[in-house]
């Protein structure tokens, strides 16, 4: 079966499943459904990026801060965060990305999806699939901040990553007294 047969649950506004939909036409007609993004890091701390394949359905040859990807029809946001980590890595046995925090993306062009976002160490040498990953590297924050301005970067990963930022600013421990 290809990715575009791949069946999704079709989302409302609520996140509530209002149907299915193969994943070609999810994206054709601009149906919403459901995503997951995971940021991955390293035993120092770095964050895994990569250059997606050109022959991607969605932003080819873009680079992106998390791996991740569609939650599949009957499936929830925590089995495809571990799922499509372990799948784009080429890892097994990596530890339950941990939820941070879900958002409804949408760019206003036909592209909507309830977000999951996750963070989760791996320490296993990774081996990403070819199909998904053309380029990939582990880059610390300030490389990775450094090179937002420079490459051109898939809109929503950005817009988590965005989001991610706010998130731990707004759950920094504070000064204690």
């Amino acid at each position: 079966m290809s990715s575009a047969d791949e069946l999704l649950d079709i989302v409302d506004e609520d996140d509530r499943v209002i149907g299915r939909s193969p994943r070609g036409e999810a994206y054709a007609r601009g149906l919403r459904h459901r995503c997951v993004f995971v940021w991955v890091s390293d035993a120092e701390g770095r964050v895994f990026v990569h250059r997606r394949t050109p022959d991607k359905l969605v932003f080819p040859s873009l680079y992106d801060m998390f791996v991740g990807g569609v939650v599949g029809a009957g499936e929830s946001y925590d089995e495809a965060a571990l799922r499509e980590a372990e799948e784009e890595l080429g890892v097994r046995g990596l530890p339950a990305p941990r939820h941070l925090f879900t958002f409804l993306y949408d760019d206003g062009a036909g592209h909507s999806w309830w977000s999951a976002v996750y963070e989760v160490r791996c320490d296993l040498p990774v081996r990403p699939q070819p199909e998904e990953v053309a380029w990939h590297s582990f880059l610390g924050e300030a490389e990775l901040e450094r090179r937002l301005a420079e490459w051109e970067w898939v809109p929503d990963g950005l817009a988590a990553y965005l989001r991610l930022r706010a998130h731990r600013a707004a759950n920094r421990p504070g000064p204690r007294g």
